[in-house]
C-alpha cells in the first residue's frame, strides 16, 4: 500500500534535487554568451584553425574579460575547444562570480581553455577574490567550480603565498564606532 507512495516520494525528491543543482550554475551563464575580441591588429589562418591578435587585446565573454598585449587561439580541436593564449606585462582576467564577488587574476601568460573553462596562470601569477590572494610561479583555476591550484613562487622563499583578510563582523564593527565616541 505504501509502495506508490514512496516510489511518488522517491521521483518527486529527485525532480527536486536536478533542479536545484541545475540551477546551482545559474549565475554562470556567461559561458553560454558569445565571445567578443578586439585588438589592434590580427593574423588568421582558416585552415590550421589559429589566429593570432596584438595590440591592446580584449576578450568580452558576459562578465569574464580578458586583456593581453597578445593573444593566439588555437581552434584546431574544434567549436567549443579553442584554447586562448594571452600574455603580456602582464595579461589580466576579471570574471563575476555567482555570490557578486569579483575574481581577477593576472600573469605573464594566462591559457583560456574554453572545454575546461578554466585558466592556467604562468610567470608572476596572482589570484584574488575580495581580499584574499594567492600568488606563485603558476596557478591552475578552474572558472565554474571556483578551484584554485598554485606552484611554487619566482620570489626568495619559492613559496606559494596566500594572503586571507580577516572578516569583520556587524558587531565588531559597532563595538568600534562606540570606542571612537567620547
Amino acid at each position: 500500500m505504501l509502495k506508490p507512495f514512496t516510489n511518488r516520494l522517491f521521483r518527486t525528491s529527485f525532480l527536486v534535487i536536478l533542479l536545484f543543482s541545475a540551477d546551482s550554475y545559474a549565475g554562470k551563464d556567461d559561458f553560454t554568451k558569445k565571445i567578443e575580441l578586439a585588438s589592434l591588429y590580427q593574423n588568421a589562418d582558416g585552415i590550421a584553425k589559429r589566429a593570432t591578435y596584438q595590440g591592446n587585446v580584449v576578450i568580452l565573454q558576459g562578465s569574464l574579460k580578458v586583456s593581453a598585449d597578445e593573444l593566439e587561439i588555437d581552434a584546431s580541436k574544434g567549436e567549443g575547444n579553442e584554447i586562448f593564449i594571452a600574455t603580456g606585462n602582464p595579461a589580466r582576467y576579471s570574471q563575476q562570480q555567482e555570490d557578486g564577488s569579483i575574481v581577477t587574476a593576472k600573469a605573464d601568460r594566462i591559457e583560456y581553455h574554453r572545454q575546461t573553462r578554466s585558466l592556467s596562470l604562468e610567470g608572476n601569477a596572482e589570484i584574488k577574490q575580495n581580499s584574499s590572494s594567492v600568488q606563485g610561479r603558476s596557478i591552475t583555476f578552474n572558472m565554474e567550480l571556483e578551484q584554485i591550484i598554485a606552484q611554487g613562487s619566482d620570489q626568495q622563499s619559492g613559496r606559494v603565498i596566500t594572503t586571507f583578510q580577516p572578516v569583520t563582523t556587524p558587531k565588531e564593527l559597532e563595538s568600534g564606532q562606540q570606542d571612537e565616541q567620547p
